[in-house]
């Protein structure tokens, strides 16, 4: 399958050459490009998609910063779409209606970043059947026009930075070798704590999103984990009647309630063995816990007290509050 993206005629070689860079947790080489930061492949597939990507009307984007609960959405939206996977039977079973049984979540909403413009890409989007769905990390200035202007529907995901920041650590730490010791939390904290990571700073990406939904509710909807987490059935048919898909039983909510819970993906064999092939991390690594307030297991007082004021200072007068 050939991929949609047109050659690249001008080399970005020079342009990098300009950009501030800076080492993050020794691991990568991130650029600062227009305020945020990003590792050389997904700024270069963010490049490509903000020339190249023409949205559809009927085109669904989730898009979200890193760890906030994106996977959760990557199962609910596809199982939500699909006519079939909302059939309420006598039993609920493992059978080949339910896209999750056979499919990693990743393989159902393809990333612009890491896998539709990436180098060597061999997506086909202009063949994909219509609703078709994407997902990203780029901020909202960044999209490519095309998504702002055309009638697709955005739906961003986010949590409480201090479960945000501890989740990334997590989970950049799946990828290390059993004779490597985990990243220090400390400086991986003071890290994010500077806006220093992949698609960050955290909140100016947050802000993005939560100011443009304010003025266009049609647009964009605003899903906050917590609340995700303590209404499940609540949010989970709001989201439905915001992807013009509302349920018409409440059956139909249960189900792909049941279909998309925590406990079920996890332990779904798709799930829990080998390495997404895209990222490089271990499939299991999206599954960890999955909790609200996992940061009082590790983060301290200290840092609880330095996040929160950062928070508070950063998202004065929005009207939007991510602290629990």
């Amino acid at each position: 399958m050939a991929t949609i993206n047109p050659p690249k005629t001008t080399s970005t070689s020079a342009l990098f050459d300009d950009l501030p860079t800076e080492k993050w947790i020794n691991l990568a080489n991130l650029y600062q490009w227009k305020g945020f930061w990003y590792r050389r492949p997904h700024l270069e597939a963010v490049m490509e998609a903000r020339s190249s990507f023409k949205a559809r009307d009927e085109d669904v984007i989730l898009a979200s910063s890193m760890k906030t609960g994106t996977t959760w959405l990557k199962a609910l939206i596809p199982s939500i779409m699909d006519p079939n996977a909302r059939i309420v039977g006598e039993t609920n079973s493992d059978d080949n209606s339910d896209p999750l049984v056979q499919n990693f979540p990743n393989v159902l909403i393809p990333s612009f970043e890491i896998q539709i413009f990436a180098e060597n890409s061999t997506y086909n989007i202009l063949d994909m059947p219509s609703p078709r769905l994407f997902r990203t990390h780029m901020p909202y200035a960044m999209l490519p026009d095309s998504i702002k202007t055309s009638g697709c529907k955005i739906v961003y995901i986010t949590r409480d930075p201090k479960d945000t920041v501890l989740s990334l650590w997590h989970f950049m730490n799946s990828i290390r070798k059993p004779e490597e010791r985990p990243f220090p939390l400390n400086e991986f904290f003071e890290s994010f704590c500077k806006g220093l990571h992949p698609f960050g700073p955290f909140h100016d990406h947050v802000l993005g999103y939560w100011k443009e939904s304010m003025m266009r509710p049609e647009k964009i909807l605003f899903l906050r984990y917590e609340d995700m987490k303590r209404d499940t059935s609540g949010q989970v048919k709001k989201l439905a009647s915001f992807l013009g898909r509302p349920f018409a039983k409440e059956e139909e909510v249960a189900k792909v309630v049941w279909m998309c819970s925590f406990e079920r993906l996890k332990n779904l064999e798709v799930n829990k063995n080998g390495v997404e092939p895209d990222a490089g991390f271990p499939k299991s690594a999206y599954f960890r816990l999955g909790v609200v307030g996992d940061w009082k297991n590790s983060l301290s007082m200290e840092m609880k007290k330095q996040l929160d004021e950062i928070t508070c200072n950063k998202l004065e007068g929005s009207g939007l509050d991510l602290l629990n």
